[in-house]
């Protein structure tokens, strides 16, 4: 009796490791296959812009963009296997980090954190990373050097964003942005300074179709404006300021459309054998710029950088299909 309470004792053990390798496993896989999806999705998505860009694109049977029409901030991808969103941010719906003032950048960075100190810390602390020290050194080189493992600030401009990972004051949280709660208890997804800040954004006026909310916020922008236009492009894009005067939004600050620098973030979700939506989401995001299509005509297109795994404050799960009408996206199933 007791060797067969044993070895009854032993086979539970193996099944439920067993059992947990197999779902260890199959997790993994199908967080591969949707990193997978997403980087796709990001190469079909800069091929979709290119299209767009070019001038040549083609309509669903509904009247709808295949490709991408220049302005809209987002577009939808369905495949076999799952779905993707991929967002379109212009490097003009950022602020200039590098030549931003005192002020701008102390006003960003406090719509971001809402802690007017911590603010003025982090500008100063930007300003100066990014300025060469008179006499050789700055007061803030002893801080960064009481750090492990040391290091000194470059004291020139910022050749990428994620370098204000390094500067004083700077956490993850804040970089990246973080979930909130609002008075109700419900979270929400709060962007951070990446969203905001560029080493190739302006001095406005900003895309007010990709702008982030706190970017709003500095510029000037109204709260109740904000809300207005946080709802209407979450259901379709502005194609013009006559848009935005005619449903009464103060704009200060803003216009329509970007430059030549835009990042194309993709995060993908894979569909379950039933047709419900998996669990698991991936995201990836390059930063291209658009070139001369009369100088370069069979790329007119360089990208700059490449996330194989990035965040977005929008991961959710893609429209499932059919999409509806009114849903702010372009695309189509794959033929």
């Amino acid at each position: 009796m007791w060797i067969a309470a044993a070895l009854a004792a032993i086979a539970f053990a193996l099944s439920s490791t067993v059992r947990s390798e197999i779902n260890r496993v199959g997790g993994s896989a199908d967080g591969l296959r949707t990193s997978y999806l997403a980087s796709g999705s990001v190469e079909r998505g800069i091929q979709w812009m290119l299209w767009g860009w070019t001038g040549y694109n083609q309509t669903n049977p509904d009247g709808t963009p295949r490709f991408w029409l220049p302005g809209t901030p987002r577009m939808v991808m369905h495949y076999p296997s799952g779905d993707a969103v991929v967002e379109l941010i212009p490097d003009s719906a950022k602020l200039n980090i590098n030549s931003a003032s005192p002020d701008e950048l102390l006003r960003v960075i406090t719509a971001v954190s809402g802690d007017p100190a911590l603010a003025r810390n982090i500008a100063e602390a930007i300003i100066d990373w990014r300025t060469p020290p008179a006499g050789g050194s700055s007061p803030l080189d002893s801080f960064y050097l009481s750090l492990g493992p040391t290091f000194l600030p470059r004291h020139a401009s910022f050749e990428e964003i994620e370098e204000l990972l390094l500067v004083r004051g700077v956490t993850p949280e804040l970089f990246y942005g973080n979930f909130v709660s609002d008075a109700e208890g419900r979270l929400f997804a709060r962007g951070g300074l990446r969203d905001c800040l560029s080493v190739w954004g302006s001095h406005g006026p900003y895309d007010i179709n990709t702008a982030s909310p706190a970017l709003m916020e500095a510029a000037g922008v109204p709260a109740n404006s904000i809300s207005q236009i946080l709802q209407r492009r979450t259901i379709r894009p502005f194609h013009d300021m006559g848009e935005v005067q005619s449903l009464g939004i103060a704009a200060p600050g803003l216009m329509v459309g970007g430059n030549l620098i835009w990042t194309l973030r993709a995060t993908a979700r894979l569909r379950r054998a039933d047709g419900s939506p998996s669990d698991v989401l991936r995201t990836s995001s390059a930063t291209v710029k658009l070139l001369d299509v009369r100088r370069f005509p069979q790329m007119p297109l360089h990208v700059l950088r490449y996330y194989d795994d990035a965040w977005s404050e929008l991961e959710l799960a893609p429209p499932a299909r059919p999409l509806a009408p009114a849903a702010p996206v372009l695309g189509a199933a794959l033929p």
